[in-house]
């Protein structure tokens, strides 16, 4: 009966002490108190975030609608917070686990303040529209990923600083570190002023199609720190450091204002001159007559007969298309060849093509043939 009774008092003894030094019943709550908070979450976040939606849908600008997106995902993490708090109030916890309690709640609100401003960096970012025209998306792109690290690294220090970790000696100890990472990494910071020096100067932007000699062709999908995306045409992602696409020459393609042809066409030898005329002529009626074509005084276009080739009377044929995309641009061009071939043939002359005639006066005694002389009579009595 002793040991009976010796086993009961254990159980009592781990009912009433059992849950960090509370009783089990007081821990069952804390933890349903913590799955409750758990659970409902979203709907509590869902309901501050429809009561917010409401209030911004009777403003006409778009600007709070995005502030209530982002910060739905925020308020999801602060329901968890104020479940950890009162969990530990129905415990009654004392001394350091009472204190454990109060520094995990601090730690999740101070996470659920810095990853709203965290989300509220590009809503914000939004009302620097003048400062795009001016520097271009580029720019404010990589603002927003500088705000983005700015509020981490806050947040992250905050929190450490709650739980009694010394931050100002951990940065200390880092620009020690740094230093010695900058002797090795020197290329790293080329690559970032390069970096920023395209975005100054306004090089290129997201979705610009450009080409560096020896380097890449392709569009631009994203500038970073280090590095741009372009993605080629058969569709190859490249990865080129800034650094090259700094000091190399960049032709940005879709900066043009016209899109250039620059023909040169062999017309037969045998063509009169009233032929090369009729072509030359009829060529440049075409196309100052028609409106897929830029005219002079913006461009310049010209179609003269320009030299006597090998095989050909070469006539060149320099001109602007009004677009610039490449698919319109084929397409003009291909309808211009029709054009080009109609009036060629109509002149009554036609298209040369390579080709060499050889003239030989003379042949060498060693190369001549031999003469055949027949069989006289006598030659043949004998």
């Amino acid at each position: 009966m002793e040991s009976l009774q010796g086993f009961w008092d254990q159980v009592i003894n781990v009912w009433q002490n059992g849950f960090l030094g509370q009783p089990i019943g007081k821990g069952l709550i804390a933890l349903g108190v913590l799955v409750i908070f758990y659970f409902l979450r979203k709907f509590i976040a869902h309901v501050l975030v429809g009561a917010l939606r409401r209030l911004a849908k009777r403003t006409n600008t778009q600007f709070d609608d995005m502030l209530v997106d982002a910060l739905e995902q925020p308020l999801a993490l602060a329901p968890i917070a104020a479940g950890v708090y009162f969990a530990g109030t129905a415990l009654g916890l004392e001394g350091a686990a009472a204190l454990f309690v109060q520094k995990l709640t601090q730690s999740l609100l101070t996470a659920t303040l810095f990853w709203a401003f965290y989300r509220l960096v590009r809503p914000l970012a939004s009302l620097l529209k003048r400062l795009e025209e001016m520097f271009g998306d580029t720019l404010i792109d990589w603002l927003i990923r500088i705000l983005k690290i700015i509020f981490a690294f806050i947040g992250v220090a905050a929190v450490l600083d709650i739980w009694g970790v010394p931050v100002l000696p951990f940065l200390a100890s880092l620009s020690l570190l740094s230093v010695a990472v900058a002797l090795g990494a020197q290329d790293l910071f080329k690559n970032l002023i390069a970096g920023a020096l395209i975005i100054g100067e306004r090089r290129f932007s997201s979705g610009d199609w450009i080409k560096v000699d020896g380097v890449v062709e392709g569009t631009v999908e994203q500038v970073r720190f280090r590095s741009t995306k372009v993605r080629r045409f058969d569709k190859a992602p490249v990865h080129v450091p800034n650094a090259q696409l700094s000091d190399k020459p960049v032709t940005n393609f879709s900066r043009m204002t016209h899109r250039r042809i620059y023909w040169v066409i062999g017309i037969e030898y045998r063509s009169t001159v009233e032929q090369l005329g009729k072509i030359r002529n009829g060529i440049e009626a075409y196309i100052l007559g028609n409106e897929d074509y830029a005219h002079p005084p913006e461009v310049t276009t010209f179609v003269r007969v320009d030299q006597f080739s090998a095989s050909s009377i070469d006539i060149s044929l320099y001109c602007f298309t009004k677009t610039t995309d490449w698919v319109e641009w084929l397409t003009i061009k291909e309808t211009l060849a029709y054009k080009i071939k109609e009036i060629v043939e109509s002149a009554g002359t036609g298209f040369a093509f390579p080709s060499q005639s050889i003239y030989v006066e003379t042949l060498p005694e060693s190369e001549r043939p031999e003469l055949f002389e027949p069989p006289s009579e006598k030659r043949v009595a004998q």
